[in-house]
């Protein structure tokens, strides 16, 4: 799908923007990731160069996006923003690195979905800042060479694994975002808290924190939905009172996991004796796209151990019994 700009950006939107840290200090967790980069960056300054190509994976949420924005923060350059399923063709290619100035920012999200033929273009133009597109048909067909300014391509993806070789090695530098931990995700709640002025108790964060699968943007998603319970059936404050009873009636659990999970679980369990069984019989059973199931859905079930991936599929283990209340013995008659 295109994307629609216009002049003016909706609050929620202004709210986002808001809530993004903007500087690598601002940003919460991914410690390691975080001192590599800074250093790559100020490195790259001393010698007057661009910051070589950076990879970005994991699973959604965890701040890719927000991390390529304070990369080009904090190399004071320009950010310039596509995505793998909008560049269809050379020319979309071409028409997104033409606009690029010396020292830019080049984000490409889901670059795993760009076509092949489109990652053999731009390898001249990741390894030469040069950019070879054919113009014309058959015999009248000629290669026009374009040089392009020196700039740092970004790339995010859920699924390093769907990159090819090729396109990996050109990368000089690729970082694996991990899940969050609680006290990091209290940490993000805290300052959303502040940003958006709405006041939470310590107690409300940890809960919040919990039922946030380890993901910033699931954190302030749900904050920002209990700030609306606070805010009409509430005294304005988020306490533990009404965080609890928010999340409760928009049924995401102790755990984090919310009405998909649960369906995944119980179709997994009652329907197909808790597996083996294949990603796409279980979508099918739920009526869920299979990469909504392996790019949201999986990822945070295997962290915790409520299944496992076999070479004959899906398996439910112990812990999935456990909190759907179900006897694994029962199960299997």
């Amino acid at each position: 799908m295109d994307r629609i700009v216009t002049g003016d950006k909706t609050e929620e939107e202004v709210n986002e923007d808001n809530i993004r840290p903007q500087r690598l200090d601002e940003y919460v967790g991914q410690s390691e990731v975080k001192e590599n980069i800074k250093i790559f960056i100020e490195a790259a300054k001393m010698r007057n160069e661009p910051l070589d190509h950076v990879l970005l994976y994991g699973p959604p949420g965890l701040g890719k996006t927000t991390l390529a924005h304070i990369i080009a923060n904090e190399l004071g350059a320009n950010f310039k923003t596509s995505s793998g399923p909008a560049i269809e063709k050379s020319g979309d290619l071409a028409a997104v690195l033409s606009t690029l100035e010396p020292g830019d920012v080049l984000f490409i999200d889901e670059i795993h979905r760009m076509p092949k033929f489109i990652e053999e273009i731009l390898y001249p133009a990741m390894e030469d800042f040069e950019l070879d597109i054919v113009v014309g048909t058959d015999s009248s067909s000629r290669s026009i060479k374009i040089d392009l300014p020196p700039f740092t391509l970004v790339g995010a993806t859920t699924r390093a694994g769907d990159l090819s070789a090729p396109l990996r090695d050109r990368f000089g530098i690729i970082n694996k975002l991990n899940y969050y931990t609680e006290e990091e995700l209290v940490g993000i709640i805290k300052r959303t808290s502040r940003v958006l002025d709405m006041e939470i108790t310590d107690d409300a964060a940890v809960e919040l924190a919990k039922r946030s699968r380890k993901t910033p943007r699931i954190a302030n998603r749900l904050f920002k939905r209990v700030r609306d319970f606070a805010s009409v059936i509430g005294d304005g404050v988020i306490d533990l009172d009404i965080t609890k009873k928010a999340l409760d009636r928009l049924k995401v659990d102790k755990y984090g996991l919310d009405k998909i999970d649960i369906q995944y679980l119980t179709s997994l369990i009652e329907k197909f004796n808790g597996g083996p069984v294949g990603v796409e019989t279980i979508a099918s059973s739920i009526g869920e796209e299979v990469s909504t199931l392996e790019d949201v859905v999986e990822p945070f079930l295997l962290q915790e151990g409520f299944i496992k991936r076999t070479r004959s599929g899906r398996v439910a283990c112990e812990k999935a019994y456990k909190h759907l209340g179900i006897d694994h013995n029962m199960s299997l008659f």
